[in-house]
C-alpha cells in the first residue's frame, strides 16, 4: 500500500493525495462532541458543531437542535454512542444541509471518506464494528491524561455529567478503556503476544500481578487522574468516619451534656446524607475495580478484612507496586488530609458559632 512502518516505528505516508491536517481545537472539539453525546446534550452539540465548523460563527443553533436530536437519536439507539455507525450518521447529518445553515467543513469531508472506507471493511468482518467504540481506549486516555483546560473540562462533564453526580461506572469503563489502550499499544510494539496484555498475567494485568490502571493511577501519567478523584475520595473517608461519630451508642453518650452540646456535637459529625452513601458506594466500587479485575466490591472488602492466603497473595502484589510509588502515594494522602481537615474546620468553626451565639427559638 501507500504506507510504510520503519524499524524504529515510524509512519512512512507515500502518497501525499487526500491529506488534511487536524488542528488541536478540532481534536478537542470531536472529544468534546462525544461527551455530549455520552450524556445526549443536544444543546451542547449545537455548540459543539459551531467550533467544529459544521455551523456558522454567529448562527442561532436553538432551531437546529430539534433536528440534531432526532438524528442522534436515531444514531444512539442502538446502544448508546459507542454503537453509532459513522456512515449512516454522516448521511443523516448532511440531510440537514438542505433546511438548516449547516455544512461540512472541508477536512472533516475528507475524515468521512477515510473512515467510512475502514469502518466499511470492518463492518464486513464483524456486523457489530462500532467507530467510537473502537476509539474509546484513546479518547480514554486522552481524558485521563491531557492536561489541558478544554479536556479537564470534558473529562469532568464525561464523569459527572449534567447532573454534577460522580458515575462511577463511566469512570471504570474509562479505566478499563485505558488499560486496552495499553494492550493494543504493547501488542503493537511486539511486547506481548495477542493472546495476553502481558507476558504472564490476565487481561487488564501487569506480569507483577498489579492492575493496569493502578498502575497508572500511581504513575506520573496518572497525576491529573489523582488530582480528579481526590474530591471524591476525601468525601467517601469523611462519610465513613462520620457514619462511626454517629451510631447510636456515641449518640447516647452526649445526651448527657445537655441540647446545646448535643446539637454542636451533630454539627461536627453531621448524620449521612445520600450524596455521603453514594461516595462510599462509588469508593467500593472503584477500589474493587483497581485491587481485583474479577472481584465484586463486597467480597474483595471481605476478603481483605480476613487474614487469609489471597489477601496476602494481594498484599504481596501490591507491595512492590506501593514501595515504589511511596512519594507519589504520601503526597496523594497528604492531600486527601487536607480535604479533611478543611472539611472538619468549616465544621468545628460553625459548632463553635452555634454553640456560643445559638439561633434564636420561634416564638410557640
Amino acid at each position: 500500500g501507500n504506507m510504510l512502518r520503519t524499524p524504529d516505528g515510524d509512519l512512512v505516508i507515500l502518497d501525499f493525495g487526500l491529506v488534511t491536517e487536524i488542528t488541536d481545537d478540532q481534536k478537542y472539539g470531536m472529544i468534546e462532541s462525544i461527551a455530549h453525546l455520552i450524556h445526549r446534550d443536544y444543546a451542547q452539540i449545537g455548540d459543539d458543531f459551531v467550533k467544529l465548523d459544521f455551523i456558522p460563527p454567529g448562527t442561532d443553533v436553538e432551531p437546529i437542535v430539534p433536528a440534531l436530536s432526532r438524528v442522534f437519536d436515531a444514531a444512539l439507539s442502538g446502544g448508546g454512542a459507542k454503537s453509532i455507525n459513522f456512515n449512516d450518521l454522516s448521511a443523516d447529518l448532511a440531510e440537514i444541509t438542505f433546511n438548516f445553515p449547516f455544512r461540512i467543513p472541508p477536512y472533516f469531508a475528507l475524515i468521512i471518506r477515510a473512515i467510512g472506507v475502514l469502518e466499511g471493511i470492518a463492518l464486513v468482518a464483524d456486523p457489530n464494528f462500532a467507530i467510537v467504540d473502537e476509539a474509546w481506549p484513546y479518547i480514554s486516555r486522552r481524558l485521563l491524561t491531557d492536561s489541558s483546560p478544554r479536556m479537564q473540562a470534558a473529562l469532568r462533564y464525561t464523569v459527572y455529567g449534567k447532573s454534577k453526580r460522580f458515575d462511577v461506572d463511566r469512570l471504570l469503563d474509562m479505566l478499563a478503556a485505558l488499560e486496552k489502550f495499553a494492550a493494543v499499544k504493547a501488542v503493537a510494539s511486539d511486547l506481548v503476544t495477542s493472546t495476553a496484555i502481558v507476558r504472564g498475567g490476565p487481561a487488564g494485568t501487569s506480569a507483577s500481578g498489579a492492575r493496569l490502571a493502578l498502575q497508572f493511577f500511581f504513575a506520573p501519567d496518572g497525576e491529573l487522574f489523582r488530582d480528579f478523584v481526590v474530591d471524591e475520595l476525601a468525601a467517601s473517608v469523611d462519610a465513613a468516619a462520620r457514619a462511626l461519630a454517629t451510631d447510636a451508642s456515641l449518640r447516647a453518650a452526649t445526651e448527657r451534656f445537655g441540647p446545646r452540646v448535643d446539637r454542636a456535637l451533630a454539627k461536627l459529625a453531621p448524620p449521612l446524607d445520600d450524596d455521603d452513601r453514594q461516595s462510599l458506594a462509588n469508593v467500593r466500587a472503584l477500589l474493587a475495580f483497581l485491587l481485583d479485575a474479577n472481584a465484586t466490591p463486597d467480597a474483595l472488602l471481605r476478603s481483605l478484612a480476613v487474614n487469609n492466603a489471597q489477601t496476602r497473595t494481594q498484599l504481596a502484589t501490591l507491595a512492590p507496586l506501593l514501595s515504589e510509588h511511596s512519594i507519589e502515594l504520601r503526597l496523594f494522602a497528604s492531600r486527601i488530609a487536607a480535604r479533611l481537615t478543611e472539611k472538619q474546620l468549616g465544621r468545628t468553626v460553625d459548632a463553635f458559632l452555634d454553640f456560643i451565639a445559638p439561633p434564636p427559638r420561634r416564638p410557640a
